[in-house]
């Protein structure tokens, strides 16, 4: 056989394998928490809002809705209430301080919420509104609006609150001891911790307010992976608060400082590729997100991570 006839037989079959198909566009429904709270489809249309700032949300697998609302007129210390996609409330817990700045709904049936004040604390709630679990923060006092966010429950029972001018991140027991803890960096100096989430292996993924940073930390407190303006285009992250640790490994940041026209959320491969935003022409911020599903497939679990 000819070297000629060889390279063109060679050629028909290589054309007859089939290449790969390019990876479908990401898509996502999510529930954003900030001047409004607001369930968005994976179009990018709202389908739900509910009026009046909101610190924290949840998605409810019946569909109710859990929010942490801002301080108003109605809630002078702010509130968590549970309303239905009809906007009926079912569950109503005022806030007894300054401020209610965190939600999350717990699988033992109990609501954890944290209150910002002179007694800065993290309480589980029955449904009947009753206090079931208090947990003294020790945070500074003077600023009660940046004491704490985001403080979630974990399986093995602590709770792990991101505490902003402290520039901490805390892991407490039940009984109030203080089990693990994390500095943010010292550089930029307003390296606030905002969102704090144990992901899967152990590791601690923290947004950094104002620092306009994201890292992931080891058990030790090294800084293992993290995320910063100089490498993406554009510099969108602007005062990152809310984020989401997705089952396929990408991180979603609300950059909660972007208060005009653009990007609100971005999503981010474990190798700082940009797979994802979602942008609108609104002065509305994202403060909080729950991302709802990803190509159409529910994201798993309540946070407890």
């Amino acid at each position: 056989m000819s070297i000629l006839r060889f390279v063109a037989i060679a050629a028909v079959l290589w054309s007859a394998i089939p290449t790969s198909q390019a990876a479908p566009e990401m898509t996502h429904s999510f529930l954003a928490t900030g001047p409004e709270t607001a369930i968005v489809d994976a179009a990018g249309q709202t389908i739900w809002s509910y009026p009046g700032g909101s610190r924290d949300a949840w998605v409810l697998p019946e569909g109710n809705v859990l929010i942490a609302l801002s301080k108003s007129k109605e809630f002078p210390g702010g509130a968590v209430v549970e309303v239905t996609r009809g906007k009926e409330r079912v569950f109503v817990f005022p806030g007894t301080q300054s401020e209610v700045n965190t939600v999350q709904p717990l699988e033992n049936g109990n609501i954890l919420l944290t209150e910002a004040g002179d007694r800065p604390r993290l309480l589980e709630v029955t449904r009947e509104g009753k206090i079931a679990v208090e947990v003294r923060l020790q945070a500074q006092v003077a600023n009660h609006h940046l004491q704490s966010r985001m403080a979630r429950k974990l399986v093995n029972g602590n709770y792990l609150v991101p505490q902003l001018l402290d520039r901490v991140v805390r892991e407490y027991a039940p009984d109030g001891k203080i089990v693990w803890e994390v500095k943010t960096p010292e550089s930029p100096k307003d390296s606030w911790p905002f969102t704090a989430i144990r992901i899967p292996g152990g590791n601690t993924l923290i947004t950094c307010t104002h620092g306009a940073h994201v890292i992931e930390v080891d058990g030790a407190g090294k800084i293992v992976w993290q995320l910063t303006n100089a490498e993406l285009e554009g510099a969108p992250l602007k005062d990152p608060c809310g984020a989401q640790r997705l089952a396929n490994g990408n991180t979603v940041i609300a950059t909660y400082g972007n208060h005009g026209p653009g990007i609100k959320l971005i999503e981010v491969t474990p190798s700082k590729a940009v797979v994802w935003t979602y942008g609108n022409e609104r002065k509305q911020s994202i403060h909080t997100v729950q991302i709802l599903d990803t190509n159409g497939v529910a994201e798993p679990g309540l946070g407890m991570k």
